[in-house]
């Protein structure tokens, strides 16, 4: 039972835009990324620290002024590739491990020669695990805090409750460093993630609304396209072919009144679609009527022998599976009258326990299932399976066709 509309399939384009990665987070967005507070420290230590060197008068000037000159050239070295290090934000990165370097080869011997320099670990072992990571970071720490150790161990005037109170307190002191800059770091490190993954969500979210919107515009421009085929162009066909008749024959009068008849019904439907009603055919009957005004219309039209059977206890369906089987029988009978050549057809509904079933039957000429077929049956087979239902369609080349539709 091929249709002879051919109708093409609205174009849709469904292209998702293609992801390049991780979406990198904006400058600032993020706390961890605020970069002011690392500033502040470090010049504020750095301040200090350089006062308490200056006003320190147990050691010469020309000792002071040498603690000076390498803490000046410390705060370079900060300016030049520690700053840029950090807000590059890649550990062991060449700018952070030269930056390190150069902090060991001035701030160790600075404090070497003036103890009050020491008060610039406050910054530093900070700065080492945003630039280091692993065993660089922790050898990093140790180096820098090996100054006052070896100073107190060239004493001569060494006691023992200086010892262990150093000791103590160095522990104490590396351990603080060792233990919170590496868990700062981690927390760190895993809200840079997850600050990726929300962002990469957000994209995701918007691609698929994007997506979304594009395919239920696709799907209401292929549902207007059945309306339009199983209405107005079944409508239309049926127009002509009633004119057609009635300009062959010598009393034209019963089919130009079939050919009014179905003119109006026409106008309804495109009323109807044009308001986003339900089918003329439904409103204020059944399923049940409109089947047998479709049996009877076909009847009236080509004079073949049509048969409307009601199996079950009929009952009221949702609206949306009555359109369905009403838009599936018009289908059928459409494509017997264009094309079946039939002499006899049944129509037949019978209503399950937990399902309905339409079935449409001709004696026609048939055709092979297999071949390529028009809009209509694969409109109609689209329209049952969204609804969860099955379409099956036997046929063969002088044998006649079965369309069973059940939902």
């Amino acid at each position: 039972m091929p249709d002879d509309i051919q109708m093409e399939r609205p174009p849709g384009r469904m292209s998702p835009r293609a992801f390049s990665g991780r979406r990198e987070i904006p400058a600032e967005a993020n706390a961890w990324e605020s970069f002011r507070g690392w500033e502040t420290l470090f010049a504020l230590t750095w301040t200090v620290s350089t006062v308490f060197v200056i006003l320190d008068d147990s050691h010469p000037a020309g000792t002071r002024a040498a603690t000076v000159g390498l803490m000046t050239l410390c705060a370079a070295g900060y300016l030049l590739f520690g700053r840029p290090a950090i807000i590059e934000d890649e550990n062991n990165s060449y700018r952070g491990v030269k930056y390190m370097a150069l902090m060991v080869a001035a701030f160790v011997p600075a404090s070497l020669l003036v103890p009050s320099a020491t008060f610039g670990l406050f910054a530093l072992c900070p700065q080492v695990f945003m630039l280091l990571s692993g065993g660089r970071a922790v050898a990093a720490v140790l180096v820098l805090n090996l100054a006052p150790a070896i100073r107190l161990l060239t004493r001569t005037d060494l006691e023992a409750g200086e010892v262990v109170l150093f000791a103590g307190t160095t522990a104490i002191a590396i351990t603080f460093a060792l233990v919170f800059g590496p868990w700062i770091s981690r927390i760190i490190h895993q809200s840079k993630e997850r600050a990726n993954l929300i962002a990469e969500l957000e994209a995701s979210r918007a691609e698929v609304a994007r997506l979304s919107a594009e395919s239920g515009a696709l799907a209401e421009r292929e549902r207007l396209a059945g309306e339009i085929h199983d209405t107005l162009a079944q409508g239309f066909t049926s127009i002509i072919m009633l004119i057609q008749a009635a300009q062959a024959q010598p009393d034209s009068a019963r089919h130009l009144h079939l050919a009014v008849q179905t003119a109006r019904e026409n106008l309804a439907e495109a009323r109807a679609l044009v308001a986003a009603l339900g089918p003329a055919p439904l409103d204020g009957s059944t399923l049940d009527d409109a089947l047998r005004r479709l049996s009877a219309r076909l009847g009236e039209e080509s004079g073949i022998t049509v048969n409307c059977a009601i199996d079950g206890e009929s009952r009221p369906l949702p609206p949306s599976t009555e359109v369905v089987l009403l838009r599936a029988a018009q289908e059928a009978l459409a494509n017997i009258r264009k094309h079946a050549a039939a002499h006899c057809v049944r129509l037949a509904i019978r209503y399950g326990a937990a399902d309905v079933t339409l079935t449409v039957e001709d004696d026609g000429t048939g055709f092979d299932p297999t071949t390529p077929t028009g809009y209509g049956l694969r409109g109609m087979r689209t329209r049952i399976e969204q609804q969860g239902g099955t379409l099956t369609v036997t046929s063969a080349p002088g044998l006649g066709t079965s369309v069973r539709a059940t939902l």
